[in-house]
């Protein structure tokens, strides 16, 4: 992409894409904290059976503690996306009023979160008394601060991306860090296992305690469960406990793709959205073309992405493992390994649970294809093991389904 590309983006404003991109590095941080916990050779949770009655209980019995850095590192890049806005607006003030504000004007220069009109209000009275030029009644910078409140939104304004932003950084900065914790996203029967995760029912958003019970099953049967636990971020002076990356992503997308365009344009967002960074661990000669090369693909959209591979990864090991004259657990991981990242996760896609003859065609050829490759491979030893960090901890990683089998047994006598 071309720095033409970014007319729209004028030479006061261009820091605050350097901003932008530091609130994604740190973000990226957040994503690799979590998939080297997730990714534990023990696992993140373990599970007990405990007799009930005529029942057996799955009942977790510990659960791994989270990083401290991670709650760190999320409040960190709150804060980083908070000062992207409040740059931006500040960087705006003095363009639009001609000259650098007195300390009486500045002290008046932030981005207001009002849930009601009549917060809003009361904003704007204060800076018509004191306030910069431009953040006097009628100013067109006024008007695009009042597109972005969260009173606009005609129910549920605190669910408003700026409300949240807001909420999470003033308890970060005079309270404490947010809190993350395990939580347990949904889970099911893998005799009842539905064609899309999507048509689960969607479990409380608590956080995963010991003592927990997951499931139950009649004593003397053995049932196989899948599980699907996720990292939960707790919303403060609420018991909302919403995906933590996901939380990230909606504040991030909105800021970088809405409140900055249009803080700074006064219109609809124009195209092409500012990058989600771009390389700022250099000085750049030419700093519009450093902006235009940045990618748009974000850090929690590589998070999915590396997230999916891992899963898909397993899921192709773990189905060929199984199949008879199959190569074995290391030889299937490097076959695997040497495939690129979106081929794997398109390759678990295409099974389809309702059509059982086409799968097994499918696997088929794919069982046929990683014996090809170790055969060729043979020579050099390369199938003796997996070229990827992750292949030997793969059976633990928790996104992917947790397969536990739960068996009922009379324990009375042990």
């Amino acid at each position: 992409m071309t720095a033409s590309a970014y007319s729209w983006l004028p030479a006061h404003q261009l820091g605050v894409a350097a901003t932008l991109a530091h609130a994604d590095e740190q973000i990226e941080q957040i994503g690799d904290l979590l998939l080297t916990y997730q990714n534990r050779t023990e696992g993140v949770f373990g599970l007990k059976d405990v007799q009930a009655g005529t029942v057996c209980q799955a009942v977790v019995e510990w659960v791994a503690p989270m990083p401290r850095k991670v709650p760190l590192l999320v409040a960190d890049a709150l804060v980083t996306l908070r000062a992207a806005l409040e740059h931006a607006l500040f960087a705006e003030v003095e363009f639009l009023d001609g000259a650098p504000l007195d300390k009486t004007a500045a002290k008046q220069v932030s981005m207001p979160a009002s849930e009601t009109w009549e917060d809003f209000e009361a904003w704007k009275k204060i800076r018509q008394r004191k306030g910069p030029l431009s953040l006097r009644s009628g100013g067109a910078l006024l008007r695009r601060i009042d597109g972005l409140q969260p009173f606009h939104r005609q129910s549920d304004p605190d669910e408003h991306p700026l409300a949240r932003l807001t909420l999470y950084t003033n308890h970060a900065k005079h309270r404490t860090p947010a809190v993350t914790a395990v939580r347990l996203a949904a889970w099911h029967r893998d005799d009842q296992r539905p064609n899309s995760l999507r048509y689960l029912a969607p479990r409380p958003e608590v956080p995963m305690q010991v003592g927990d019970v997951i499931a139950e099953t009649p004593m003397g049967a053995l049932v196989p469960i899948s599980l699907f636990p996720t990292i939960g971020i707790n919303r403060p002076d609420t018991d909302r406990w919403p995906v933590l990356m996901q939380e990230l992503d909606e504040i991030f997308q909105w800021v970088r793709i809405q409140a900055l365009p249009r803080l700074i344009t006064g219109i609809d967002p124009p195209q092409p959205p500012l990058p989600a960074r771009f390389e700022i661990a250099v000085g750049h000669n030419d700093e519009r073309q450093a902006v235009a090369a940045g990618p748009a693909t974000s850090a929690t959209e590589r998070y999915s992405q590396r997230k999916d591979a891992v899963w898909a990864h397993k899921e192709l090991t773990h189905l060929i493992g199984q199949m008879r004259g199959a190569p074995g657990g290391q030889q299937i991981a490097a076959w695997i390994d040497h495939l690129p990242d979106k081929e794997v996760v398109s390759r678990v896609k295409r099974l389809d649970p309702t059509d059982a003859q086409r799968s097994l065609r499918i696997m088929n050829n794919m069982r046929e294809e990683a014996a090809s490759f170790c055969a060729a491979e043979r020579e050099d030893e390369s199938c003796l093991r997996s070229k990827s960090a992750l292949g030997p901890q793969l059976s633990k990683f928790v996104f992917d389904p947790t397969r536990r089998f739960v068996q009922a047994t009379d324990t009375s006598g042990s």
